[in-house]
């Protein structure tokens, strides 16, 4: 990551590493915090939810960057720091009502779904401004940024720089942001040189993910 920044010719302290802790054990995750990893993303709720509850004596700052659906968001609500995929006004106003009020505002990015993936999570590109100024609204939620998966196995980078000029466009018009939640461990250099500020990885500090069915909340220790 490091290199990536002196490429880019960007200051070090300016990007976030995610550790994206989704499938692996407690103890996993116990072990990059004493190493120094403070922020970590899971992708399932109810996956995380042993992991939140035996590692709540950490100062761990968790992300859920998963697709929420509306029966989850009361969990997410409570227990998480950030949400990144935020793409519909209905889970917006659900965020809103369930955080509790003696937690600052949760951070929260949009998800723009840049190639029109079916299947895929994200807002189209021409409804991103509607959205942002419906989430400004809201009291306890705080707009950070964009987020975006590019299509597999394509080069990242034009997607890395649409999602940047997305941003741009949208400060030109009232709605600033600090966050551009981009790339992974296989293209962090791309995302890097296009100006992300959060990295989400997984593999290249946990390792390959076991394979299998989804862990059980009891199996995850």
């Amino acid at each position: 990551m490091q290199a990536a920044l002196r490429d880019a010719s960007r200051d070090t302290d300016k990007i976030l590493i995610l550790a994206v802790s989704k499938r692996q054990p407690v103890a996993a995750i116990e072990a990059a915090f004493l190493a120094g990893q403070t922020h970590f993303g899971e992708n399932y709720v109810q996956e995380a939810r042993a992991k939140l509850m035996a590692l709540e004596s950490l100062p761990i700052v968790w992300h859920f960057i998963g697709q929420l659906q509306a029966n989850k968001s009361r969990e997410v609500a409570e227990r998480f720091q950030w949400v990144h995929t935020l793409d519909r006004t209905r889970i917006a106003r659900r965020l809103n009502d369930q955080r509790p009020y003696g937690a600052p505002p949760l951070d929260v990015c949009i998800q723009v779904n840049l190639a029109g993936e079916p299947g895929k999570g994200g807002v189209h590109p021409d409804e991103l401004e509607d959205l942002a100024r419906y989430v400004g609204k809201f009291p306890r939620l705080r707009l950070r940024g964009l987020m975006a998966l590019p299509p597999a196995a394509v080069d990242p980078a034009p997607f890395f720089a649409e999602l940047r000029s997305l941003r741009n466009r949208l400060d030109t018009v009232g709605i600033p942001m600090d966050t551009l939640s981009m790339g992974m461990s296989a293209d962090l250099e791309q995302a890097v040189n296009a100006g992300s500020t959060i990295v989400r990885i997984g593999t290249a500090i946990f390792g390959p993910r076991p394979t299998g069915p989804h862990p059980a909340p009891g199996d995850v220790k």
